[in-house]
């Protein structure tokens, strides 16, 4: 009895806890923006108090006004020469170009990374997990891996193509219960199966390490008060 009723609990609470630190720790993380405004401007000079949600606030107008004023010839040109100045730094070009092509590709409208959840058979065949398509390998990686797998190459005519869609796709196989760490994969597009199910559904699913399958809801085991009472056979 102490047994079910301290689970019962622990289903209220544990999600709700973990819900609140993480909130707090985006919080917080983000009012440590506020240490960059001048001192005469922070909430402690002129409040005499700190405001909790306000690093967040000022955060977001920021990027929200940033990508508003992007979308503007001058903008434009100001990121042109923003990126053109960082281009002549020698370390901080690479790793800004690297992290600027990821994130370009990730977050752009038009791409395809992480719009569809597949199956695979990963580590090896016969055994399927859960990968999300990152995109289509480089030209120079389909021509090498042509003649290994026997993958004909793509039609060159752009009906043909869009309706047949590239012959081998890039996989990223999240590891569970961390989704941020996992594994590259390139496969013939003939050896995945798309499913039906979201990303976010798919996401939900592998961090769950197959508890929370797309659809289901999770079950909380019933109150002790309804149990059943077993007839009394006296």
């Amino acid at each position: 009895m102490f047994r079910r009723y301290f689970v019962t609990g622990l289903l209220i609470w544990v999600p709700l806890v973990i819900t609140l630190w993480v909130l707090n720790l985006i919080v917080s993380t983000m009012d440590q923006s506020l240490t960059l405004l001048p001192v005469r401007w922070q909430p402690r000079t002129l409040l005499g108090l700190n405001i909790p949600g306000l690093g967040m606030v000022l955060t977001l107008l920021v990027i929200f006004g940033t990508g508003l004023l992007t979308r503007n010839i001058i903008g434009q040109q100001l990121v042109r020469w923003w990126e053109s100045l960082l281009g002549r730094i020698p370390f901080v070009r690479s790793i800004y170009s690297s992290v600027k092509q990821v994130s370009d590709t990730v977050l752009a409208d038009n791409g395809q990374a992480f719009r569809k959840a597949l199956l695979v058979q990963y580590p090896r065949e016969g055994i399927w997990t859960i990968a999300f398509q990152t995109g289509t390998p480089s030209s120079e990686v389909l021509r090498k891996l042509m003649p290994a797998t026997g993958v004909m190459a793509a039609p060159t005519d752009a009906a043909d193509a869009a309706e047949s869609g590239p012959e081998m796709v890039s996989l990223y196989v999240p590891t569970t219960p961390n989704p941020t760490s996992g594994f590259f994969l390139i496969v013939a597009r003939r050896d995945v199966i798309e499913l039906d199910m979201t990303v976010d559904e798919a996401l939900k699913y592998v961090v769950s390490m197959g508890v929370v399958s797309p659809g289901s809801k999770v079950v909380r085991p019933p109150s002790p008060s309804t149990q059943p009472v077993a007839a009394d056979a006296g």
